[in-house]
């Protein structure tokens, strides 16, 4: 039997992916939060991305293991911020949501930061969460449902990003080969150089 491990985020990047596809359409206004974006954000978004953070920590990834951990637990916790005051257990988190937001912007930005070492690919979906979290506490701490709208779209595009470097990876590393590209990590690029001048 083969101990090598799969790579868990293709996996963690599709639940993030989609499910933020689906609560952007919400917040462009496209159609009202439901149960369908409850249930990704608990389960796909949510439970999904938290088991890839700790199969990202079997394989000693340490920055897999923060990401895809740390938004697992957003999602769970977004839901429970909506969910909880409908049951009766909490106040509404209505004044304070732009905080919730811009603080995941500032984590989000750091990881922006870390990413830097990886494929374009990756860049742009840690570049374009970023951006999504400062427009959506801008719209929370302005009331402006045109950056709501702006911000929606945007978050379209960050999902299909994460879907994008998800399946890149799936098929580049099904077929052997580049299929879908995601650009070299200057980290690689560094090493390439090295061997020539070697």
């Amino acid at each position: 039997m083969s101990t090598k491990l799969a790579n868990p985020a293709p996996l963690g990047l599709m639940g993030f992916g989609m499910t933020t596809i689906v609560l952007n359409i919400h917040n462009a206004g496209f159609f009202p939060l439901d149960s369908m974006i409850l249930a990704m954000g608990i389960f796909y978004g949510g439970l999904g991305q938290v088991l890839v953070g700790m199969m990202c920590f079997k394989r000693g990834d340490t920055f897999g293991t923060t990401a895809f951990t740390s938004y697992g637990l957003f999602w769970l916790s977004l839901v429970g911020l909506l969910m909880l005051p409908k049951l009766g257990f909490a106040a509404s988190p209505a004044p304070f949501m732009a905080w919730y937001l811009l603080l995941w912007g500032v984590f989000t930005a750091f990881m922006y930061v870390g990413s830097l070492r990886y494929p374009p690919a990756k860049q742009v979906v840690f570049g374009s969460l970023t951006i999504l979290f400062f427009l959506l506490a801008a719209r929370d701490f302005t009331g402006n449902e045109t950056i709501g709208f702006i911000a929606g779209i945007e978050g379209i595009f960050c999902g299909l990003s994460a879907i994008y470097f998800a399946m890149a990876q799936v098929l580049n590393a099904e077929y052997g080969r580049v299929i879908l590209p995601v650009g070299v990590a200057p980290k690689d690029r560094e090493l390439q150089q090295a061997n020539a001048v070697a």
